[in-house]
């Protein structure tokens, strides 16, 4: 297991990244927001346990900017102020468990290995941005409101959002909606879909649809 530690005070990093080293996880010691950014990129742990209060970029702007990215990597947050608008703030801003300062670090090894476990578990629910998709239950939420689609307006989605940044290409598409069906109607169909898609997208301030004329889609994540 990975674990990247974003915290400024230099004893609290220290004490949580030795004892991390003793029971055999490997850490990545940040002391600020903008490092710590660079590190999960960089290092795609496991977990990332993130302090509230940092200098430059705050803990909730860090956990708000991975959110942003796409990044569903889970996050215990830390601080020393325990009042329920601190931990309601850092669970909105899409934190997974909250610590509260001072902690036995015991505690914190075991929250780390609880939220790994459930990431690990399969889920068909994943977010991309502001916008939240349910495969098995073919469900999709924009910026927390949940959206209608159609059958195979799901399934377009659901395709350009399984490879996220990547151009999709058109015959792909054809292939996971249309397969089967007469080139002629699926070569009219898909700029409907496409376009009726990104209609219900619009209530989104992360996810757009970019046609790549001649070649297919990509759905971009912009933080």
């Amino acid at each position: 297991m990975h674990v990247v530690v974003i915290e400024d005070q230099e004893r609290m990093l220290e004490l949580v990244t030795s004892y991390l080293g003793e029971v055999g996880v490997d850490t990545t010691a940040c002391a600020d927001g903008e490092s710590g950014l660079m590190a999960v990129a960089d290092a795609n742990p496991d977990v990332v346990v993130l302090d509230l209060m940092l200098p430059g970029i705050s803990g909730t702007g860090v956990c708000k900017a991975l959110r942003a990215a796409g990044n569903d990597v889970p996050i215990i947050m830390l601080t020393a102020r325990g009042e329920v608008g601190e931990r309601v703030a850092g669970l909105e801003a899409g934190a997974d468990d909250y610590l509260v300062k001072p902690f036995a670090l015991e505690e914190l090894l075991a929250r780390i290995r609880a939220v790994a476990r459930r990431r690990e578990e399969p889920t068909d629910r994943f977010s991309l941005g502001d916008v939240m998709i349910d495969l098995a239950a073919r469900r999709v939420w924009v910026a927390d409101r949940e959206v209608s689609l159609a059958r195979r307006e799901f399934d377009v989605l659901s395709t350009l959002a399984d490879r996220a940044g990547w151009v999709v290409s058109r015959q792909r598409l054809y292939d996971a909606v249309w397969d089967g069906a007469d080139e002629d109607l699926r070569s009219n169909s898909l700029e409907v879909y496409i376009s009726r898609v990104r209609h219900h997208l619009a209530g989104s301030s992360s996810v757009t649809i970019t046609t790549l004329r001649g070649v297919g889609y990509r759905l971009d994540v912009r933080r």
